[in-house]
């Protein structure tokens, strides 16, 4: 409970901190917030050229099934790269003043969160332009938005913790992200991969999220039970493993940035 007052003390920090991530990012760009809408349509032309035509993956609304995927696991993986490297970029003003050191990946998840909202508007473009259906039930999709919100909380705490003792993980995590990229049915449908790659793509938690999105605002359906539950299960998962090893080992950070 009073990790959560703590928190309301310092909403308005949290948000000085999410304004200045969002200038930063758009920095003398001439066209700005504009790139969270043209980025994702533009990876999706080239993806949809090379993945359409040369890979023939015979999936209905395929523009709608890749940018929805590409959305969900771009956010990821800005939100959680960004945290990693969050307390080390503060250290200065870690050691200057008090600011409860949750504040600096959480920042940086919510202002990737921000841009992630921006970039709706392009899937929206996608469905109306292609002619997908759009039904009543994509009004639903902050479900799945905050259940992929969630985890990355979770996951950007502990990438944080582990970034400031091992420096390496700026690197490999690069790496990392790549794998579980083509570990996650973005590009492909999950039927065309051999059954033993099928039982790890079951173990990774970017799937369900995926899944739970494309549900919402491609097939007008509700994410079934099994699906619902084990989002709620990582997300919560990852609150409660990221605040746990963020606290055990925050009041350390000063001896290592």
């Amino acid at each position: 409970m009073n990790n959560f007052k703590n928190m309301w003390r310092y909403k308005d920090l949290l948000r000085e901190f999410i304004v200045r991530d969002l200038k930063i990012k758009y920095r003398r760009s001439f066209l700005g917030y504009l790139w969270s809408l043209l980025n994702p349509l533009l990876m999706m032309l080239v993806l949809v050229a090379v993945f359409s035509n040369i890979f023939r993956f015979d999936i209905p609304n395929f523009p709608v099934y890749l940018l929805a995927g590409q959305i969900i696991f771009s956010f990821f993986a800005e939100a959680t790269s960004l945290s990693m490297s969050s307390i080390i970029n503060s250290g200065s003003l870690i050691k200057k003043v008090y600011i409860p050191k949750y504040i600096f990946p959480l920042s940086r998840v919510l202002s990737s969160f921000v841009s992630l909202l921006f970039s709706l508007a392009a899937i929206l473009i996608v469905i109306i332009s292609t002619g997908a259906p759009l039904t009543a039930t994509a009004l639903l999709f902050p479900l799945p938005l905050i259940y992929i919100l969630m985890f990355a909380i979770g996951v950007g705490l502990i990438m944080s913790v582990l970034a400031v003792y091992f420096r390496d993980m700026l690197h490999l995590y690069t790496v990392l992200l790549s794998a579980w990229m083509y570990l996650t049915p973005i590009f492909y449908p999950i039927n065309m991969v051999p059954d033993y790659v099928r039982a790890i793509i079951y173990a990774n938690p970017m799937y369900y999220y995926v899944e739970a999105f494309r549900d919402v605002v491609l097939y007008n359906q509700l994410p079934d039970a099994q699906t619902n539950i084990l989002c709620i299960t990582f997300s919560f998962v990852s609150i409660a493993v990221g605040l746990f090893v963020f606290y055990k080992n925050q009041h350390k950070f000063v001896l290592y940035i």
